[in-house]
């Protein structure tokens, strides 16, 4: 009788630890959720929602929300376009001129965040640490960009939630090489869109 008694009281006891277990995992989602910041992309082809990862990627979502902030992305355009790979802005006017930055950031992708398709990740030259304003959105899932043992990776630090079908379109769109006068000197940019896809303005959205 004793033995079933206390039977009984440990299932009674572990269920209780699952039901709460549970409710703290949902609240922990639900804070998770509210925590991370929203910002609405509206394009010459449509809207694309952004969800930030600010906690896995705290540096890099500062930095960008910054320049959010500062209207910096308004009128810039995606001037590097290569289909069933990812679309690039952030960094050029719809003239192709560069907008001048900020002091470049840390590159935080040893966060192990994949950059899957929908992902949103920092644009960088090969030093890891010089990603600066630009930015780029997975349309598929590209694995060899991540985090691994001797290859810094890209750092991702949000992903579409709204408007994945605007990236699709964006990413079919013509592209060829134009002729671009860069910070570091004059450069040839391949993938450059014919007709300029525009992002209209990057703001934040309420919570």
């Amino acid at each position: 009788m004793n033995i079933e008694f206390y039977f009984k009281k440990t299932c009674a006891l572990i269920g209780l630890a699952s039901y709460l277990f549970a409710i703290s995992m949902a609240v922990t989602a639900a804070e998770d959720s509210v925590d991370n910041p929203r910002v609405i992309i509206k394009t010459t082809d449509g809207d694309i929602v952004i969800e930030l990862y600010a906690e896995k990627s705290p540096v890099t979502v500062e930095n960008f929300l910054q320049y959010v902030d500062a209207g910096y992305y308004n009128n810039t355009v995606f001037h590097r376009v290569i289909s069933n790979f990812m679309i690039q802005g952030g960094g050029f006017s719809t003239e192709m001129k560069e907008k001048p930055t900020r002091d470049p950031i840390i590159n935080e992708s040893s966060n192990k965040l994949h950059n899957t398709r929908g992902t949103l990740a920092m644009a960088r030259t090969s030093d890891p640490d010089s990603a600066t304003a630009q930015f780029f959105i997975n349309q598929r899932s590209n694995l060899r960009l991540d985090w691994t043992p001797g290859n810094e990776g890209y750092a991702v630090f949000g992903e579409v939630v709204e408007g994945m079908q605007v990236v699709d379109i964006i990413a079919l769109t013509e592209t060829g090489a134009t002729s671009v006068e860069t910070s570091r000197g004059p450069a040839v940019f391949q993938d450059v869109p014919v007709t300029p896809i525009v992002l209209l303005s990057v703001s934040r959205m309420a919570p």
